[in-house]
């Protein structure tokens, strides 16, 4: 397994992302683009992003400046947490509620709060886990 984040693992999220179902065809459906980061809480900067065109994603790589949409960070423990085992709605709210994944650019409140884009979130960790 590539290392969590890196050019590698990216690239292999982003084709889970793809044949994930309830993910990329419900993101489809509204026209979900969005240049989505990934890291670790108390970097300077995320490690790993990946573009979304119309739910699609295009592509999966490290991260080089490019303008967020989203940018998600939580400790490297977490993230191995969720992986093992992806989070729900339930355990997804009470890890933003308690600071355990934070978004440095992106608007959490608003997308929970958007059915059409809250489920496909969640299954984005499912896709993680497979990565």
């Amino acid at each position: 397994m590539a290392e969590m984040f890196s050019p590698d693992w990216m690239a292999s999220f982003q084709n889970v992302w793809n044949s994930e179902p309830g993910l990329s065809d419900e993101l489809e459906k509204i026209g979900f683009s969005s240049t989505i980061a990934y890291g670790f809480l108390g970097a300077d900067a995320p490690l790993g992003v990946l573009v979304v065109e119309n739910g699609k994603a295009v592509s999966g790589s490290a991260y080089e400046g490019q303008e967020l949409n989203w940018d998600m960070r939580a400790s490297q423990g977490d993230w191995e947490k969720w992986l093992k085992k992806p989070p729900g709605m339930m355990g997804l709210g009470m890890a933003y509620t308690s600071r355990k994944l934070q978004f440095q650019v992106g608007d959490y409140g608003a997308m929970v709060k958007d059915p059409r884009m809250a489920g496909p979130f969640v299954k984005s960790f499912a896709a993680m886990a497979k990565a």
